[in-house]
């Protein structure tokens, strides 16, 4: 009784926007869900709806459901300010689980940890999710076992960006000859496009312009007057945090049209839009998540966890907006990772080793997103020893100074092929590494 009492304050505590120091406690016939968190620092604007979306949804989870067949969840937050050192600490002390709740997947949520923590994951035999960062060529199940970059991969991002213009332009033929200038966070997240943006330009016959800007993108005037002077006829921006913003408005200082620029899936939600103020109406951006709370699940959250004072939001006005929506993916992916474990190992707590099988058996068809309250939020997800990303497509939004809205449905990446290029990589990974490869027809 006694440690009910404490998690029940550490909620309420944690709900008035207080960091309890008493401890999340869990019994062991719960499922622990860590949350590596980043409410303090640059990008705590981008994370701190995230966060919120996930608790929501594992609080819809518990409340209404139950729990996953009956299994309660619990989750506890350590803050890692988006650095790879604290993501490392953060990880280090969450990977036993809490209080006998074992931990079946870890989300790093941030690229910075996401590279750091490849390898203790898998001796720790721990999948990490990385849905929309980390590194693409784990999609390679094969050399990759416990890492798994769900649903959109930076390569099927930027081969999905392509395949936006080329439809755009008129067909695929149509893009020999235009100019498509990439303006990166200068960073592994940034630079993760250059290789797959230089197969599509030398497949297509498209410029390729490369255009770096260093953290924290606060001064970009270099960057747009060198954008000015190439006259693309599309940019993708594939900025982080306060980069975007700044990106937005210095490109309208110079003159550059707000509705020729394309956001990744990190450059998406209201939060880079807003401080951009009228620069910003026109502006596009790619999503796995789109924004708007008109689906199903919204409508499931709002009755139940929202109007009963219940959710984490700090701003009513992130209910809906994309980061909050990419929170309910994510949990969503991780609850469902666990059910499918469940139908081998029953149901109770996974592991880490159990909760990998799970992943590597998920399948969301439009029946399952249905039931789920997804259907048009996510798009169908299977995955598999060889295949750790499933999906691979985005939706296009745009936003017109107030709300983002659809202009697209599902634009898919060419996957096939972008896999060489995939396994390329995961070859040299597994060379360097002294990694032997799993035989994936043999895993069932």
């Amino acid at each position: 009784m006694q440690h009910r009492f404490k998690r029940t304050l550490a909620s309420a505590l944690l709900f008035l926007g207080v960091h309890s120091a008493l401890p999340v406690q869990a019994a062991a016939d719960e499922q622990f869900f860590p949350m590596a968190t980043y409410r303090v620092g640059a990008y705590a604007s981008s994370g701190i709806p995230v966060w919120a979306g996930m608790i929501d949804y594992l609080r819809y989870i518990n409340e209404v459901e139950g729990g996953i067949n009956g299994v309660k969840l619990v989750w506890q937050e350590c803050e890692t300010e988006w650095t790879a050192e604290k993501g490392i600490e953060c990880y280090e002390r969450f990977k036993k689980g809490l209080d006998g709740a074992p931990v079946a997947v870890y989300q790093p949520n941030g690229a910075p940890a996401a590279y750091a923590l490849a390898n203790k994951a898998e001796t720790d035999k721990i999948p990490l999710i990385t849905l929309g960062y980390g590194r693409t060529e784990a999609t390679d199940g094969s050399v990759f076992p416990y890492n798994f970059p769900v649903m959109l991969t930076f390569y099927s991002e930027a081969s999905a960006f392509i395949n936006y213009v080329a439809e755009k332009e008129g067909g695929l033929d149509k893009l020999k000859g235009k100019k498509i200038a990439t303006v990166y966070h200068d960073s592994a997240y940034g630079r993760e496009t250059q290789g797959p943006l230089k197969l599509l330009a030398e497949k297509y016959g498209f410029e390729n312009i490369q255009i770096p800007v260093a953290d924290p993108g606060n001064e970009q005037a270099a960057q747009w007057r060198q954008v000015r002077q190439a006259k693309p006829d599309w940019v993708f921006l594939r900025t982080w945090g306060v980069s975007t913003p700044v990106a937005i408005k210095t490109a309208a200082r110079f003159g550059y049209p707000v509705d020729r620029i394309v956001g990744d899936i990190w450059a998406s939600s209201d939060e880079d839009v807003l401080p951009a103020g009228d620069a910003g109406k026109g502006y596009l951006a790619l999503t796995p998540y789109p924004g708007g709370a008109s689906f199903d699940i919204h409508q499931r959250i709002k009755a139940f966890i929202l109007d009963k004072g219940k959710s984490d939001l700090k701003d009513p006005r992130s209910f809906g907006s994309v980061y909050y929506n990419s929170g309910l993916v994510n949990a969503a992916i991780a609850v469902e990772a666990i059910r499918a474990g469940q139908k081998k190992f029953g149901n109770r707590p996974l592991n880490g080793e159990e909760g990998r099988w799970g992943l590597e058996h998920l399948d969301l068809g439009d029946a399952r997103l249905k039931e789920m309250g997804f259907l048009g939020l996510m798009q169908p997800l299977k995955l598999s020893c060889s295949d750790h990303e499933g999906g691979g497509a985005a939706k296009v939004q745009q936003w017109d100074g107030q709300r983002w809205s659809l202009v697209t449905d599902w634009v898919q990446a060419d996957r096939q092929t972008l896999r060489p290029l995939i396994e390329e990589k995961s070859a040299a990974y597994a060379k360097e590494q002294g990694v032997t490869r799993r035989e994936c027809a043999k895993e069932s």
